[in-house]
This record gives structure tokens, sequence and C-alpha cells, in this order.
């Protein structure tokens, strides 16, 4: 809470929450363990002809060792179409990742990416109701904590690429919150009525399809598991209403992608055989696209 408080206050000052969010850098001042009164950026895009128009948002979390500069440049170029569509945020890993687990930040993130919302929700050129959080790897997992302990109604779509639940995230039997120290004790609730959509790659080495340690990434002195994908998806889609049982089969083909679809495509996942890592790719912008806008409607 006092993290949060911190957050607020430095962005009062010198913010002019009636002008329209512009093309640039911001920051925001954070305090945690590792540094006091640390200004973390985060860059902004916005369409050149949008005009007055209220836009929805597009916030894209990097993957640990990325940055949002070099993260800003990749996404406008590899989806042209939502970069004209959409206003493209790109936060700032903290030593170049997010704080999960073992991760080299021990930053809040939550409140950082919570209080970017809040501030450009503000702004008179933004659809306030329509984010969505699209992270790759250890911003995806950082995505799953964001549907777990946020309560934000702004935040509508999530998009988790090659970082399923991991099993601090999901216990088995409940979603947890990252709490102090990153100790996950707390039973989370996460809100109902958002959008889910997860890809994943069958031959990813460092975050297995099926489940269970990474044999990379480290977690409280041992590597960090991981939830099934599958089942990390049916987890999502009970959660927010289905009550039917786990998809054995996919619902359809696409050439290299196996598709699992629950409540009408509400929640998706994206099976890519043979895809490792860099699973991603496999997912064409028309396919994100179609996402992203399929959530226009927010259903609580």
């Amino acid at each position: 809470m006092l993290t949060s408080l911190l957050i607020t206050i430095s962005l009062l000052v010198g913010f002019d929450q009636n002008a329209p969010i512009k093309t640039g850098r911001y920051t925001v001042t954070q305090s945690w363990s590792q540094e006091k009164d640390y200004r973390r950026p985060y860059f902004v895009r916005v369409p050149e002809a949008s005009s007055s128009k209220q836009l929805p948002v597009v916030i894209f979390l990097h993957g640990n060792g990325g940055n949002a500069n070099d993260s800003m440049n990749h996404f406008s170029r590899r989806y042209p179409r939502i970069s004209s569509q959409y206003i493209i945020v790109c936060p700032d890993g903290y030593r170049r990742s997010w704080n999960i687990v073992s991760e080299q930040s021990q930053a809040d993130d939550l409140a950082f990416v919570e209080t970017i919302v809040s501030e450009i929700a503000k702004r008179h050129n933004v659809a306030s109701n329509q984010f969505s959080i699209v992270g790759v790897s250890n911003g995806a997992a950082l995505a799953n904590q964001i549907a777990i302990e946020s309560e934000m109604k702004q935040i509508r779509n999530l998009v988790t690429s090659v970082s399923q639940l991991n099993v601090y995230q999901h216990d088995g039997k409940n979603f947890k919150a990252r709490g102090r120290g990153n100790q996950y004790k707390k039973v989370a609730r996460p809100i109902k009525g958002r959008r889910l959509m997860n890809i994943s790659g069958t031959r990813d080495r460092l975050v297995p399809y099926t489940g269970g340690a990474s044999p990379a990434i480290p977690a409280k002195g041992g590597k960090l598991a991981f939830v099934d994908a599958e089942e990390s998806t049916y987890l999502w889609a009970k959660h927010f209403g289905y009550t039917g049982q786990q998809l054995r089969e996919p619902t359809r083909h696409d050439g290299e992608l196996e598709v699992y679809r629950y409540l009408d495509g509400d929640v998706v996942h994206y099976k890519v055989v043979g895809g490792g890592h860099g699973a991603t790719g496999a997912i064409s912008e028309a396919v994100l696209l179609d996402f992203l806008q399929g959530g226009d409607d927010f259903r609580r």
C-alpha cells in the first residue's frame, strides 16, 4: 500500500491529466528494497492519424533480458495494423526483468503497471475501459499475475505467450497472490469477465509445455515449475465460468496450430506443434487483432 501511495504522489506532479497522451517517454517514481524514488520509464506510441478519437490501449510486457525501447520498435514492426489502431505502451522491467519469484528485480511490478493504466486511462484520447495486456515469457508471467491480482476493470484482455501459469501462481487448488517476499501464501480470487489467450510451443525447452520444472529458470534455490499449458488455460476458463470438462482434443487445426476454445473464444489456447520458446511468432497479426477486438464489449 505504501509503495502505491508513493507512486500516485509522484505522478501528480507535472502530469497534465486533461491533455491527450502523446508519443514519448514517461516515468513512474517508485521505491522498494533495491531503490528509493526510482524513475521507472515506459514508452508510449500513439497512431499518427488518431486525431481526437478515443483509442484502445495495448500494454506490451517484454521477456527477461528485454527492455521497453527495443520492445516498442519490435512490436511496431511486427504488428503494424495493431499499432495503427491502438495506443501501444511498453513499460521497462527493472534490471531487464519482472519480479515473479527469483528474478533480478524485486520491484512491485503489479503496482507499476496498474499506475500506468490508471494515469493513461484519464487522458481524453484514450478509451478508458479498453486495455489489453500482452506479455511474452517473463512478461507473460507478470500478465498472469495481473490477471490473478488486479481488480482494475479497465483491463479486459490478457495474452500470455510462452509462459503459462507457474506452480506458485496456481498450486493445483487455488490461484495465489505473490505477496511479501514472493511467498505466494494468500489465496487470490481473480475478478470475472476478462478474456485470455495463451500461446505455448510443444518443444519449448525453457517453459515445458506439459508442465514441470524449467531446466533454466531459477526459483528459490531450485528451478521454476509450471502447470501444464493446456490445463493452465482450462483453469482460467473454469474460473471465468466454463462448466464442462477440460478439452482433450483441439477445437480446430490451422497448420502447425491446434486451437482449444472455451467460452466462445473468450478463453483460447494456441498449441504451436513443434514450436519452441519463440512460438509467439507462429501467431499471425490477424489472429491477435481478432482476439483483441473481440473484447470490445466488456462482460462482467
